[in-house]
């Protein structure tokens, strides 16, 4: 069943949002090499590796249902950050903006009656849930931390442990 115009730009919205998260989570990576973390840098850049996938998700999505994926402009992050806390603050929200997003996506293909776009958005729902959780406990323990040097590369140790993501495969 092919999505409606209003759905398909809205799923088109969606990808282009993805790939934007993707830019912020590898700019923050960059700000944290700077800083001589590197191992928080890597933990940044499979983040931004992950929401390359979820684009992609979106984007099959969106040709398997015989519509038109279409990357929209975007927009270069703004990500200069100052510490730590910062860096994984930027990230929370950015999650935050993403989840509802795809809440809003959401209602807008149940109020369509869009049975088919289901699965997909309740797998990005309960992916969002784990996201935010995720950066939230990072964000709860930077700031226990508080700055303190040792503490600062015990976590960037743990989170430099982080498998890189596989990269999406072409269909």
């Amino acid at each position: 069943m092919k999505l409606s115009e209003n759905l398909e730009h809205a799923f088109n919205a969606q990808i282009t949002l993805e790939f934007q998260a993707s830019l912020v989570y590898r700019q923050l990576a960059i700000e944290l090499d700077l800083m001589d973390l590197s191992g928080i840098a890597r933990w940044f850049r499979a983040q931004a590796d992950e929401e390359i996938l979820h684009a992609h998700k979106f984007i099959d999505h969106v040709s398997d249902r015989d519509n038109h994926p279409r990357i929209g402009a975007v927009q270069a992050p703004v990500a200069e950050v100052g510490s730590v806390l910062d860096a994984f603050e930027a990230a929370f929200a950015h999650e935050q903006k993403v989840s509802e997003s795809i809440r809003s996506l959401y209602r807008q293909a149940e109020a369509e009656g869009d049975l088919d776009s289901r699965p997909l958005l309740n797998w990005f729902l309960e992916e969002q849930i784990e996201e935010e959780a995720t950066v939230s406990e990072i964000v709860g323990r930077v700031k226990m931390i508080n700055e303190d040097g040792p503490g600062l590369l015990r976590l960037d140790e743990e989170l430099g442990a982080r498998l890189p993501v596989a990269p999406a495969e072409p269909r």
